[in-house]
């Protein structure tokens, strides 16, 4: 539906651009949105090598096991059937924290691996279970400390301050983390 709608838009802008006699403009707007495409994907991959590097040397220095342990007891709190699951928690307190420090890119492959061990543990294979809706909640409004992703885009986008937004950034992610989780529990002992 996405690609005929932006199709669409297309064939509209180049009919519109020849018939008014702007040929030139379309020209220098594919061109300039061209190397801006690059300019944004060379920026958002440097910073995702970078982020994803300092993961890496934080695992090998056992700095990750460290801040595992300092959210541990909200893991525990919002996952309490997976108390006993080392394997689990960590790679759910991984998630967070990838999450928290704005590396959703290597927030991702942890999440997956949580979800496919919470998979592995529930009991009715065919569907999700609570916690595992929970984590997706999370993983997917997730609070971001430093937003490297937008921060990347603004920075390539030649913003005269790109880190203006990190405030409000925490006070949106927060404020979505929270209500996602206020509703689950909500709903999951209405649901029961």
């Amino acid at each position: 539906m996405l690609n005929t709608i932006w199709s669409f838009f297309i064939i509209i802008s180049i009919a519109y651009g020849i018939f008014s006699g702007r040929v030139e403009n379309i020209n220098d707007a594919i061109f300039s949105t061209t190397e801006n495409s690059v300019k944004i994907i060379v920026t958002l991959f440097c910073t995702m090598c970078l982020w994803s590097g300092i993961m890496n040397i934080a695992s090998n220095i056992s700095l990750m096991d460290k801040l595992c342990k300092v959210i541990e007891p909200i893991v525990n709190y919002l996952f309490p059937e997976y108390k006993k699951s080392k394997t689990i928690k960590k790679q759910i307190s991984m998630n967070i924290i990838a999450n928290l420090l704005g590396m959703g890119n290597a927030a991702t492959p942890l999440g997956l691996e949580a979800i496919k061990n919470m998979q592995k543990e529930s009991k009715d294979k065919s569907k999700l279970s609570t916690s595992m809706m929970l984590f997706i909640l999370i993983n997917t409004a997730s609070i971001q400390l430093i937003p490297t992703t937008i921060l990347a885009v603004r920075r390539s986008a030649n913003s005269s301050s790109p880190s203006d937004i990190i405030i409000p950034v925490w006070i949106s992610t927060i404020c979505a983390v929270m209500c996602g989780i206020f509703c689950m529990k909500v709903l999951i002992k209405r649901g029961r």
